[in-house]
């Protein structure tokens, strides 16, 4: 009897194997399973190995009992509910059977198929299945360029005779994904261009630009712009913004000091409007001071703005020179501008970042004084200020101030105050300002939910922080990495080593 389960075991093994990697093979072309890593994939093959050592022993026990009068019928595992794994209870008691707590760490969307064995106790036509999973245009080009091309040609070559429809959004979408890589996306940007009855929108154009300029390709983006001007109005403000941001992010402030000089060489009007972009891109790429010089230097050809003032007393109150915004504040005033509710929120964010509280409430009382009442943006940066510096109380009183001046708080508010409760250990009060959000007309956005998940993941409170992923599905909110982290450390810690699927 031995001898022929050891016989059945060697013809069967080879085609129940064969057929399990077959499986996976067909399962790895779909979205579903895209993601999966090779140690991922080594789980699930252990899965079926194991299913089918499980599965030649019952053929063992079925030989072995082939010559007793009644033989026990094999009893499939009961199937549970596809709409709801037993592993997430959001009713309270767990009514279901307890997993054990060493539980293999899979991905939900493989451990729960695999769970309920849905392939072996149901009817499923497997090859359905496979030419249900249909291929995308993205898909199709992103595994083309996803290969390490050294060079332009090679990615022509690869992309010789592939099957796709170009259409502006598939463009846009490769562009944005191949961001941060230049060589596939601007070969596959000219390639899209040479197909037939394919011509590029200027946005497509400016996409391409900030790319280039993104990954510091400069010469290669300047041949693209002089590309550009050959179409009539491809060339706009919004190009030459990008520019300059970009070139300034590198560090070349000169450059984009040049660029900003040279604009009317393209079609493009170099006035107030330009000269505060470029003013305001020095600014928030670290150069106050030669934001400073460009102002000087052109100011007596274009006339200033009280923006252009407002983003240079910004530059100096972010790099804490309060000296030299306050000089700003002066050379506006001579010019003819008051200071107004921008210039004052920028002294105000700045001693906020000092804690010097005393003269946030003095800025504050001239502020309104001249006539300028805080907006959201304000109560915002003295919530955050008073919240990091643990004075709940004075956090508790923005509030009650802002309802009295009538000021309607935004999402950035609410979170900036959800998050302050919550750090102070006030959870119940962070639930309820979260549940007033929706009262108010404001919609909870991803840091909105991020914060509670955090908050109630760190407390261990498992069917809270799963039922507020749940609520971010029904509300089309995209969860991201942030939103992830802190359920996987849950998981970890109640060792339960399955996580919720959100596809």
């Amino acid at each position: 009897m031995g001898a022929m389960c050891t016989e059945i075991e060697q013809v069967m093994k080879p085609t129940i194997i064969c057929q399990t990697v077959r499986l996976l093979t067909m399962l790895s072309k779909s979205k579903h399973f895209y993601c999966l890593s090779g140690w991922q994939a080594r789980l699930c093959l252990n899965s079926y190995r194991q299913d089918y050592c499980n599965y030649i022993s019952r053929v063992n026990a079925l030989l072995h009992n082939a010559f007793c009068t009644v033989a026990e019928p094999l009893k499939p595992n009961d199937t549970e509910s596809p709409e709801l794994p037993n592993w997430v209870k959001l009713s309270g008691k767990d009514t279901g059977t307890r997993k054990p707590e060493d539980d293999d760490f899979v991905p939900p969307s493989v451990s729960y198929w695999i769970e309920n064995h849905k392939f072996r106790h149901q009817d499923v036509d497997m090859k359905s299945i496979v030419n249900d999973i249909v291929e995308s245009d993205i898909d199709k080009i992103s595994k083309i360029l996803k290969n390490n091309f050294k060079s332009l040609d090679s990615v022509l070559k690869a992309l010789d005779g592939c099957d796709v429809h170009l259409s502006e959004s598939l463009v846009e979408q490769v562009l944005r994904r191949f961001s941060n890589e230049w060589i596939p996306a601007f070969r596959f940007f000219k390639w899209a261009e040479s197909q037939n009855g394919i011509k590029h929108s200027p946005d497509l154009y400016n996409l391409m630009v900030d790319n280039l300029g993104k990954t510091r390709k400069f010469e290669i983006m300047w041949e693209l712009v002089e590309e550009m001007k050959m179409f009539e109005n491809y060339v706009t403000l919004d190009t030459m913004t990008k520019i300059m941001r970009r070139l300034a992010k590198a560090g070349k402030y000169e450059d984009a000091i040049d660029a900003f000089e040279k604009m009317e060489l393209f079609g493009v009007d170099k006035d107030i409007t330009a000269m505060n972009r470029l003013i305001d891109a020095l600014v928030k790429q670290g150069s106050v001071e030669h934001a400073e010089r460009s102002y000087f230097k052109f100011k007596e050809h274009i006339r200033p703005s009280s923006q252009t003032y407002n983003v240079l007393v910004h530059g100096w109150c972010k790099t804490r020179q309060i000296d030299k915004a306050k000089k700003t504040v002066d050379e506006m005033k001579a010019n003819g501008f008051r200071p107004d509710s921008v210039t004052y929120t920028s002294f105000i964010e700045a001693y906020c970042r000092e804690k010097d509280f005393r003269k946030v409430d003095d800025t504050l009382e001239e502020m309104e004084k001249d006539g300028f009442r805080p907006g959201v943006v304000t109560y915002t940066i003295m919530m955050n200020a008073f919240a990091k510096a643990k004075e709940i109380t004075k956090a508790l009183d923005i509030y009650e101030q802002m309802k009295k001046n009538n000021c309607s708080p935004d999402v950035s508010f609410y979170n900036v105050f959800i998050s302050a409760l919550s750090r102070a250990g006030r959870l119940k009060d962070s639930n309820a300002v979260f549940e007033d959000m929706s009262k108010q007309g404001v919609t909870p956005n991803v840091s909105t939910y991020n914060t509670l998940i955090y908050i109630a993941a760190n407390n261990l409170q498992e069917e809270k922080a799963l039922s507020l992923l749940m609520k971010m599905e029904e509300n089309k909110c995209k969860p991201d990495i942030d939103t992830y982290a802190p359920l996987l450390k849950m998981c970890c810690r109640l060792k339960r080593m399955k996580v919720l699927s959100f596809c």
